[in-house]
């Protein structure tokens, strides 16, 4: 039996997905998260054999998520949910941890072989994004490396919060640290990434899958 838990900050998907899962008499659901930290935690006290995650949640994102994970020694297998076919993505998500991506216009039995391929030990990756990575591979000097990997977890962390709009005040409540801290987080990231304005920082998070434009 493969245990499994659903990680999608919509409510109607995640219902769609449990509902295709349980169509498999192998497959057992155990938990469903709606956001980031809520996923990482269920993990960790759960301990699934997969987690489908969802790559913008609200909090925590998927990547982030991901990356945590796979730092707490977790043996769950991560296959991330996304919208997009971009390059990038799919090699940040790659980097954190994940054994699988599926983009979400793929067919229901997609995800089932994908399911059955990370749990199998081997990682699975969409068509479509499959024949991207084999054109990177042939290009090797069209990738840059991305601003993402200069940052610190908690400053990843502070940057998805600020994309979302929460002011110093709210991150720091939400995270249980002063506000002179959030504030040394914000200028470290502006200085890390020669961004100066906030909404500098916003179009930054979104491309780098952070945040949900």
């Amino acid at each position: 039996m493969t245990t499994i838990v659903v990680a999608d900050d919509h409510k109607i998907v995640r219902e769609g997905l449990v509902k295709l899962l349980e169509g498999r008499a192998d497959f057992s659901v155990i938990g469903e998260a709606a956001d980031g930290e809520e996923a990482v935690k269920m993990v960790l006290e759960k301990k699934p054999d997969i987690v489908i995650m969802d790559i913008w949640m609200p909090r925590l994102s998927g990547i982030d998520a991901t990356r945590r994970i796979a730092k707490r020694g977790s043996q769950t297998k991560v296959l991330v949910l996304s919208m997009h076919e971009s390059r990038t993505y799919v090699e940040e998500v790659l980097r954190a941890g994940a054994s699988g991506y599926i983009v979400k216009n793929s067919a229901s039995s997609d995800l089932l072989q994908a399911i059955d391929a990370v749990q199998g030990g081997a990682s699975y990756l969409s068509p479509a994004i499959t024949q991207q990575v084999v054109d990177a591979i042939a290009r090797p000097g069209d990738s840059s490396p991305s601003g993402v990997a200069m940052l610190t977890d908690r400053e990843r962390e502070v940057l998805q919060l600020i994309a979302e709009g929460l002011s110093s005040k709210e991150i720091a409540g939400m995270l249980g640290v002063s506000l002179k801290t959030i504030d040394s987080h914000r200028s470290n990231l502006m200085q890390k990434l020669d961004i100066h304005k906030v909404s500098g920082l916003v179009r930054f998070a979104i491309r780098a899958g952070l945040v949900e434009p």
